[in-house]
Formats: C-alpha cells, sequence, structure tokens
C-alpha cells in the first residue's frame, strides 16, 4: 500500500515552478530592455565615427591656418609685405 502525499508538497512544489517561471520572465524582459540599449548605444557610436574624423579634419585645417597666420603676422611685423 502506498502512502499519499501530503497535499503541502505540491503546493511548494508549484510555488517552486512559478516563482521560477516569474524570475526566468523578468530576466527576458531585463535582457530585451538591455538589448535595446545595446543598439541605441551602437548606432550612436557608429555616428561618432563619422563626427571624429571631420573633427580632426578641422583640427589640420585649423592648425595649418595658424601656421600661415603666423608666418603673414612676421612679414607683417618684418614690413616684407
Amino acid at each position: 500500500m502506498t502512502t499519499p502525499r501530503p497535499r503541502t508538497d505540491r503546493q511548494l512544489t508549484l510555488a517552486v515552478i512559478i516563482t521560477i517561471a516569474i524570475q526566468a520572465a523578468g530576466g527576458l524582459m531585463w535582457a530585451g530592455r538591455a538589448s535595446a540599449r545595446i543598439d541605441v548605444l551602437q548606432r550612436r557610436d557608429e555616428g561618432q565615427g563619422e563626427t571624429a574624423e571631420s573633427l580632426a579634419r578641422l583640427e589640420e585645417q585649423v592648425a595649418a591656418t595658424r601656421v600661415t597666420l603666423e608666418r603673414l603676422e612676421r612679414r607683417l611685423e618684418t614690413g616684407e609685405l
């Protein structure tokens, strides 16, 4: 003859299964939001590469302009113009 299982064991098992399911759902939701944030950051980073390249070109142009301006100032001071 088999002994009947207590009802609390079954309720405890059901509670554990429900808890794990809720935690898994929460984890999946968190992972989805994290993935969306990562996608946004990657898109932003891709756009900044072009901006950084443009900024580097502008810095070089400003440096070249500064050299030219200093050369012109020296020529004006010495009266070569």
